[in-house]
């Protein structure tokens, strides 16, 4: 990093050598970036547009799928096998730990 650094510095003072460092010794050379080729303006508008029409799509797309119907299915027969309890539960409607009555 350091030595990429170097060279750059380099570079730059033997560019400023060339041009005449006395009309160009107030005014640095300007590094041009990846990024700074694209107009940050209109990159916001293009994504500001995207954001918009996502919202607008996942708006209807919401409406349209509340608008329609959930289907009703019949309801399942109460099998005797489905609600088997083999142990008694530890609780009554008098409190816990009651104890089964067999006289009924």
């Amino acid at each position: 990093m350091a030595a990429l650094m170097a060279r750059s510095g380099l570079r730059s003072a033997s560019l400023l050598l060339r041009q005449g460092a006395k009309s160009k010794a107030a005014e640095a050379p300007k590094r041009s970036f990846s990024a700074s080729a694209h107009d940050d303006a209109s990159e916001a508008a293009k994504w500001e547009k995207i954001a918009y029409g996502g919202i607008f799509t996942c708006t209807i797309l919401s409406i349209y799928n509340l608008s329609k119907g959930h289907p009703h299915y019949e309801e399942t027969p109460a099998y005797t096998y489905l609600h088997i309890r083999n142990k008694e539960f530890p609780w009554g409607p008098d409190g816990l730990f009651e104890a089964k009555h067999h006289d009924h």
